[in-house]
């Protein structure tokens, strides 16, 4: 699995996997083993060929969906990788430490919850602590609760954990780990094509991606003097735990038809992504939004 000289997913069939969406939901925040069916992250498709060799890579939601699908990628490629994830999601993070250890790497469980401001620096010395440094960070970790009806729907909890998660958390997170990011570092934000094209019934989350590409741009221009390259991926609908946990049953069985390729993605389409941005593939790469959507432009 690891010595592939593509370094991407195989290419058996170039329109990507099947996927036949199951309608079951689940309590949020999703687990991975109780979807039907199981998203693929890459185990048996994704190959590395040493990009991040000697990395050592922090990504937040990193215990299943696409956090799960980069934390492979970034083990298969050389990097040691630590994982953040709420406690409740202890199932997912232990399978996925499996999978980072499986290829030699340092694998480091980091849970907690990112609307605790303290959980960042906490956080961030535990990583220093035991993988001895820090080059990359990914804030992947996300929240939305869908809503049929919109801003009448929205209340004040929904709205403030949508964006102390997906703002706040990515704030505190990188300012922790500021001090400690020198000369080569990437930091990497998950946004989405909701921060183009916002769907109504998820407002307040397309807001707060709205709000992560504008951040994104703001830390590429302060932060490339010091040679810190700041990137985001804009994810178009993929399959992860948050869908069958945050989404109904009607959405679920037409969700990613809307894409010009008529279907959702699955993590491991994203990984590469991540990796290129991670990597010196992309030293001179800085303040870009990277959309992987199935076609859906980010404008």
């Amino acid at each position: 699995m690891g010595n592939d000289p593509s370094g991407t997913l195989d290419q058996e069939d170039p329109r990507g996997p099947d996927v036949d969406v199951s309608t079951s939901l689940q309590e949020y925040p999703g687990y991975t083993e109780r979807m039907d069916p199981r998203p693929d992250h890459g185990e048996d498709s994704y190959s590395g060929t040493g990009r991040l060799t000697g990395r050592k890579a922090f990504i937040t939601g990193g215990d299943s969906g696409i956090g799960r699908a980069v934390a492979l990628a970034f083990a298969r490629e050389g990097a040691d990788v630590a994982i953040g994830y709420l406690p409740e999601e202890e199932e997912d993070g232990a399978s996925c430490l499996e999978l980072i250890r499986a290829e030699g790497r340092i694998a480091l469980a980091v849970p907690g919850d990112l609307r605790d401001q303290s959980y960042a620096e906490a956080a961030v010395r535990r990583v220093l602590d035991h993988l001895g440094g820090l080059d990359i960070l990914v804030n992947n970790a996300g929240f939305h609760i869908a809503q049929p009806n919109g801003l009448p729907d929205i209340d004040a909890d929904q709205l403030r954990r949508t964006f102390e998660t997906n703002v706040y958390g990515t704030i505190w997170l990188t300012q922790a780990a500021l001090p400690h990011l020198s000369d080569g570092a990437s930091i990497i934000n998950t946004t989405s094509v909701q921060g183009y094209h916002p769907s109504t019934s998820l407002m307040d989350y397309a807001a707060t991606k709205a709000a992560l590409n504008n951040l994104t741009f703001s830390l590429a221009g302060i932060l490339g003097e010091r040679g810190i390259r700041v990137n985001a991926v804009a994810p178009g609908p993929i399959w992860t735990p948050l869908q069958p946990a945050t989404t109904s049953s009607e959405k679920l069985e037409s969700f990613g038809e809307g894409t010009p390729l008529g279907r959702m993605g699955q993590p491991a389409e994203l990984a590469g992504a991540y990796v290129f941005l991670a990597s010196n593939d992309a030293r001179y790469v800085s303040g870009e939004i990277l959309g992987v959507t199935g076609g859906k432009p980010l404008a």
